[in-house]
């Protein structure tokens, strides 16, 4: 007989939320283990009792057979002295000194869950609410921690019997989880239609909602983190009355499909290509949004992404919408519910109010929302799957600081595409995409989650880090807060999110390249490449500077930037059907006409000159319908690189002028030759500063690097010149990521 042998494991990570207590427990018993397990604030503790072979299986199973949606990481391993335990247990939860906190993101239904949701003999059959321990809400329902059932908004629904006992059973999937529910005792849907009688049973209000989507309506569904705006993707005229009616005249629109097929995907798959990243991606856990190209056999409206060849894709994540999804037989469109720009909605009557001049009935629950979560946005560029708005399912999103912090400190982020992140000690967090700031509502959900991640982590900033530019309202509310305040450039933070994700030791050259953001000597940047290290960044290259007549109108009036480039050079460009005497002369006499060096700029010069897009109706309308005109090729054109007074390697763009506005050439030529000369420039510029400095590890970021067409040609150059290139892979590379590049940048400033 083998001798006993007692080991202790501490486990972090993901492993609140995911049902890992009852998968331990589950553990030891089939290794035939004693112990117990339990829960510490923000990790588990686990100590079992057995002999040596069992206890080393099971070591190891603790990590490589934990559940699919948690990830653990061992903290520590060791052998203890303990007397003799005769049974296996799951303990209550216990404080630590120093909680290891872990707020678990937004689940996906799991396929346990849809077999009962799809089963007449279950008792849970086509209700919309159903979860278990690997999948349902959790961030957008958590009030604070610790993650208990009477912490989060289902405290206010009672359990009956039978879910009472699932949920004290060690055995059962629903041990503990937190928001199980069934018809009985849980969350009901009911449908309201303006100034008619609302559906208060949920079978009716879903039959109901069938009906009038079928019929053409847009109905407004309130899902897991807040609504959706729903309409038949292939009904033009509803389409039309949602961007009408929204107001979205182009932006593209988000398609959720039903899940059909071994693995999920044969709805998807009528209509669009998915390469294996993708498809895999789409299919994941969390279920993000991902760009994929539109077949040309495709059925969805052309109203859905206008001009662009490719368009959002999903499948269902929450049992309403397979309900909805499978009843409906076909594809939605399903868009973020909220006035355009701003963060999504998540209550009731704020949804009724403001969504009543575009949702024509609404798909009401009462399960509150804690905190509204976007759906996240994928893209493959550069062969991987990379987010380009972090929300649902990935967000809070929790990356390591690559030095120690002395006490806690938020970051702001920008502007636009504006999120945030909390830092302390060698841990950042940063939170769900929150949109743009113009809007008053946005500014009370960016203050609302300022408050939360702090809550919920237990963590109180003592100093903020923000953005440069004073107009900025992140930057505004830093200074207002009353904490000492720091700021950052721009495109700095834009390098050290970069340099930050990856940890790269050693000098980087990073590319970073947008539409505007305040530069170190008060012109508007978005065309650098800086060398160096975070907290030591140095500006050597730049693109040739012009003035922006209307300055930050310039961002959603293409012809704006063309003409500024015309005027630069002396030329007329006669083919703006407007008149431009008024921006001329204001250009002239640089009234409201800023300085810039922004490559975003280029490309909606370039749109512009191209005749593809004079007007946008949305930032970036421009370059996106650039890129979809262009295919990939070899040929491209050097532009001229001089070094200048100020000591910069210096990009001139004029040469493109004369072939952009060739009319002999095709648009789908022009733009081709375009993207091939932008990335061509990336590697001419990487050979001079390698020549000079050494470097070879080269980074790509900023909101111009969402282009894949760009980013791959300019990612196969570099390698192809032995050049070693770095995406961003855990945040976006445009905006998004700038809270937690602020982080980086100041950390690394501060332990120089």
């Amino acid at each position: 007989m083998h001798p006993k042998v007692t080991c202790r494991w501490v486990i972090t990570g993901h492993v609140q939320g995911v049902g890992f207590r009852p998968f331990v427990y589950r553990l030891a018993l089939n290794y035939g283990l004693t112990g117990w397990v339990r829960n510490q604030l923000g990790q588990v503790e686990v100590v079992a009792q057995g002999d040596s072979d069992s206890l080393r299986g099971f070591g190891a199973a603790l990590i490589t057979k934990a559940p699919s949606i948690a990830t653990p990481h061992l903290k520590s391993s060791e052998v203890i002295t303990c007397e003799s335990l005769n049974a296996f247990d799951i303990k209550k939860s216990t404080p630590t000194a120093a909680p290891q906190i872990q707020v678990p993101p937004d689940y996906f239904l799991c396929e346990d869950c849809l077999r009962e949701l799809n089963d007449p003999d279950d008792r849970r059959y086509r209700y919309p609410f159903i979860n278990c321990t690997q999948c349902g809400p959790r961030y957008t329902l958590i009030k604070t921690l610790p993650y208990d059932r009477a912490n989060t908004t289902m405290a206010i629904f009672e359990m009956c019997v039978d879910c009472r006992m699932e949920y004290e059973d060690l055995a059962n999937r629903r041990f503990h989880a937190e928001p199980v529910a069934c018809p009985i005792c849980g969350p009901q849907l009911h449908f309201e239609v303006p100034e008619a009688t609302s559906i208060n049973t949920t079978k009716d209000a879903l039959s109901t909602c069938l009906a009038a989507l079928k019929s053409g309506r847009i109905i407004a569904v309130k899902g897991i983190g807040g609504y959706h705006l729903f309409c038949d993707a292939r009904h033009d005229l509803a389409i039309a009355r949602l961007r009408v009616q929204k107001p979205r005249p182009d932006k593209p629109l988000a398609v959720l499909f039903p899940q059909r097929g071994a693995h999920g995907l044969e709805a998807v798959l009528k209509e669009v290509f998915l390469s294996d990243n993708e498809a895999n991606v789409l299919a994941s856990s969390r279920r993000p949004i991902v760009l994929a190209r539109k077949r040309p056999s495709s059925t969805l409206s052309r109203l859905i992404a206008p001009q662009l060849s490719e368009i959002g894709v999903m499948l269902p994540y929450s049992p309403l919408h397979h309900l909805v999804l499978e009843d409906f037989g076909g594809p939605l469109v399903a868009t973020s519910g909220n006035i355009s720009g701003e963060s999504v909605l998540t209550e009731n009557e704020e949804a009724a109010k403001r969504l009543s001049r575009v949702a024509e009935a609404y798909l009401h629950h009462n399960r509150p929302i804690e905190r509204p979560a976007d759906d996240s946005v994928f893209r493959t560029i550069g062969a991987k799957p990379r987010p380009l708005r972090l929300g649902r399912g990935y967000a809070p999103t929790e990356l390591d600081l690559p030095f120690t912090l002395d006490c806690p400190v938020l970051a702001v982020g920008g502007h636009m595409k504006n999120t945030v992140a909390l830092g302390w000690e060698n841990r950042a967090v940063v939170s769900p995409h929150i949109g743009e700031l113009d809007a008053l509502r946005s500014q009370m959900v960016f203050e609302r989650v300022i408050h939360d991640l702090q809550a919920l982590y237990e963590v109180d900033a003592q100093q903020i880090v923000c953005d440069a530019h004073p107009g900025y309202a992140s930057t505004r509310w830093a200074h207002r807060c009353g904490l000492p305040v720091h700021q950052v450039f721009h495109h700095h933070a834009h390098a050290s999110a970069l340099a930050g994700e990856h940890n790269h030791r050693g000098n980087w050259l990073v590319f970073t390249w947008d539409g505007v953001g305040l530069g170190e000597d008060g012109s508007l940047w978005g065309g650098e490449a800086f060398a160096g290290q975070s907290g030591n960044w140095q500006r050597v290259s730049s693109f040739r500077p012009f003035y922006l007549p209307g300055g930050d109108k310039a961002g959603r009036a293409p012809w704006r930037s063309a003409a500024a480039l015309c005027w630069e050079v002396g030329r007329a460009w006669e083919a703006y059907p407007e008149e431009t005497n008024l921006p001329y002369h204001a250009w002239r006499h640089r009234l409201n006409c800023p300085r810039s060096t922004a490559v975003g700029r280029l490309f909606d010069a370039a749109a512009a000159l191209t005749g593809l897009l004079y007007e946008a109706s949305f930032e970036g309308q421009g370059p996106m319908i650039l890129e979809a005109a262009a295919v990939a090729t070899e040929e491209s054109d050097s532009l001229p690189i001089k070094k200048t007074h100020e000591d910069l390697w210096e990009a001139d763009w004029e040469p493109m002028l004369n072939w952009l506005t060739d009319e002999s050439s095709s648009v789908k030529q022009r733009a081709t030759r375009f993207h091939a000369t932008m990335a061509r420039v990336v590697l001419e510029l990487s050979r001079i500063i390698r020549d000079e400095r050494g470097i070879t590890s080269i980074g790509l970021c900023g909101g111009v690097f969402q282009n894949r067409l760009l980013s791959d040609q300019a990612k196969a150059l570099l390698e192809a010149n032995e050049f070693n290139v770095r995406l961003t892979e855990k945040l976006p590379c445009n905006d998004g990521g700038l809270s937690f590049g602020q982080l980086i940048e100041f950390g690394a400033q501060i332990t120089l």
